[in-house]
């Protein structure tokens, strides 16, 4: 390794892990293949990777010790560490909680209470800001068993689709605490690299091409200027002259979410050889 590489914190396992994985290899990255190596060179890159527990990313990464890391907001803000926010990654969204007993919970009963959480640092700042005295229980890891134990009153704890805590006889209540997803976090005064703006510029190609894909058609001529207002593309369409005189091939860029119904528009107006093609990543 040379002192100029990229020193990029990866999670180590976890929804968050796979993720990161996925995305850094759409985006061209080596990534490792044995779970067990902490450690991953990428030369033709300039990078270097480091896996680390997710919790601990933001903090090595606040203190300058790694360049980049990917690591959850919510784990960001409980950690207290200097480090920024660059990137949101647009995987392993979840939200922040509270849950208690079924059949209880008005937000007024949080004061005076016990609030189990895995997440001190930032269910202490979310009380602080609500103004709610309350008596923060810390726990490392499932906190579902807090309130049967008898330790604690109520939960704060991160929810993706409800079911762990609703298997533990509890209710979520209450305003969402925070939202949270995968983000890039840097240095709070990183340096702004080539190799760094390499990495963003491609991983936010990989981002926009999960909202998009290539939607390709024949046309004729004469129907074209309708096809055309339905897939206008980010600058305009590719228009290419088919061998079949008065007919044209169309492609265009679109959003993902639109493209089942632009296949029924374009079928409607004339299209036809209608075909919607993944994309991997793009450069916009």
């Amino acid at each position: 390794m040379t002192d100029n590489w990229l020193k990029v914190a990866l999670p180590n396992k976890g929804s968050l892990a796979e993720g990161a994985t996925t995305m850094l290899a759409a985006a061209g990255y080596r990534q490792r293949s044995d779970s067990r190596e902490l450690v991953l060179p990428d030369p033709a890159n300039g990078v270097e990777f480091y896996y680390l527990r997710p919790r601990d990313i933001a903090v090595y990464v606040g203190e300058g010790t790694l360049d980049l890391g990917v690591t959850g907001q919510d784990m960001l803000i409980d950690s207290g560490a200097p480090a920024k926010q660059v990137m949101e990654l647009g995987f392993g969204q979840s939200t922040f909680r509270f849950a208690g007993p079924a059949g209880s919970q008005s937000p007024a009963e949080l004061t005076g209470s016990r609030i189990a959480t895995s997440y001190p640092g930032l269910l202490r700042t979310y009380l602080a800001e609500q103004g709610v005295e309350a008596r923060v229980i810390t726990l490392d890891g499932a906190v579902e068993s807090a309130i049967r134990l008898g330790v604690a009153d109520f939960i704060a704890d991160v929810v993706d689709t409800g079911t762990t805590l609703r298997q533990a006889g509890l209710e979520i209540f209450g305003d969402v605490i925070t939202d949270s997803q995968a983000i890039l976090v840097a240095q709070p005064n990183s340096p702004n690299s080539l190799i760094m703006r390499q990495l963003r510029a491609r991983l936010s190609g990989v981002i926009v091409a999960r909202d998009y894909v290539l939607i390709d058609y024949d046309i004729t001529d004469a129907d074209l200027p309708a096809a055309s207002q339905l897939t206008p593309g980010l600058e305009s369409p590719t228009v290419s002259p088919l061998a079949k005189a008065g007919w044209s091939a169309v492609r265009a860029l679109v959003p993902r979410h639109q493209s089942q119904q632009l296949m029924d528009d374009l079928w409607a107006v004339g299209a036809r050889a209608i075909l919607v093609t993944e994309v991997a990543a793009c450069r916009l």
